[in-house]
């Protein structure tokens, strides 16, 4: 790219940027630790263990917590000195269950309008909107106390989406819900982005769920990055072959390592990493020197929870879904 694209044609601005962001809570728990990040316009994951430090990240953002070490800003603004510029431009969905029980839904939603600062008519009119978008447009006269899980799930991207925002938080979105919930809520948050144009940070330990929707991860463990990167970087030059015997895959797996090549087990398939075309003629000649039934040999791409499956090792780690 020539100086002249460059100026002409600028990258847009971090919506999010941390510099040596920290924070730790009394008793010396730290929750970050010199976390240094850009996040990008677009659908981005916030990705990690429970505990990694993903929701106080968010409370960071927000200016709910004041950070101990570090600065941040959030579309450019500081949350620790403009908290409420930050919510005015800044939907939050949380993760836990915080809807009052007693309230219609057309109620909160135009409630928590007014506290974005909409006039009362145009705040009923956008509440009424909002819960059209996320499918509760017939419902959104009944108790919240009465709604299933899902649909309170959707109350909550409601009250978030209402003052039209420049950007998204969504603490686990996909909280408590069903498979077809949780791709019903991943398709809105997809839309949202794609069609409304706002920036959205999803908040999961569902990494091989939000990996489908989203431009780019950021990885955090243990309050330090891993690694921020759009998708198609972390995947760049990773296609594996897998491979399926009828019978022999110890064997095979056992002659083509001795090979050189480097093998991994997957169910009944062995994963090879496909450095060049030479690999097809070593495993081709393999399975035909052991005499093997060969049931099947295709090309993939990695998926990008395998990148980190070696970085979390207990079931506290980032769950991967296929």
């Amino acid at each position: 790219m020539s100086l002249n694209d460059s100026i002409n044609n600028p990258s847009p601005p971090p919506i999010i940027a941390a510099r040596s962001l920290t924070m730790v809570y009394p008793g010396e728990v730290r929750a970050l630790s010199d976390l240094t990040v850009d996040v990008e316009p677009g659908i981005v994951g916030l990705v990690g263990a429970n505990g990694a430090g993903k929701s106080t990240m968010i409370k960071v953002l927000l200016g709910l917590l004041r950070p101990t070490g570090g600065q941040v800003s959030v579309l450019g603004l500081d949350p620790a000195v403009s908290a409420d510029e930050v919510r005015a431009r800044v939907g939050y969905m949380p993760e836990h269950d915080c809807l009052p029980p007693d309230m219609i839904a057309a109620e909160f939603v135009t409630h928590m309008a007014r506290m974005s600062g909409l006039p009362r008519t145009v705040a009923r009119e956008r509440a009424s909107e909002t819960l059209r978008h996320v499918g509760l447009y017939e419902e959104r006269y009944r108790q919240i106390g009465g709604y299933s899980t899902g649909m309170k799930q959707r109350v909550k991207l409601a009250q978030a989406l209402v003052h039209d925002p420049d950007l998204l938080l969504l603490d686990e979105p996909t909280n408590g819900l069903d498979p077809a919930g949780r791709e019903a809520m991943l398709a809105m948050v997809e839309r949202i982005g794609n069609e409304f144009g706002i920036s959205v940070v999803v908040c999961s330990h569902l990494l091989g769920e939000v990996e489908r929707i989203c431009d780019s991860l950021v990885a955090i463990e243990a309050g330090r990055l891993l690694r921020a990167d759009r998708i198609e970087s972390m995947t760049a030059g990773l296609d594996v072959l897998a491979i399926e015997v009828a019978e022999g895959t110890e064997e095979l797996a056992r002659a083509l390592a001795d090979r050189g090549l480097p093998v991994r087990r997957e169910d009944r398939a062995l994963l090879v990493p496909l450095a060049d075309e030479d690999v097809y003629d070593v495993i081709l000649g393999t399975v035909a020197d052991l005499d093997l039934p060969l049931h099947r040999l295709d090309q993939r791409r990695h998926r990008v929870a395998e990148l980190f499956a070696s970085k979390f090792a207990s079931e506290e780690a980032v769950d991967v879904v296929a």
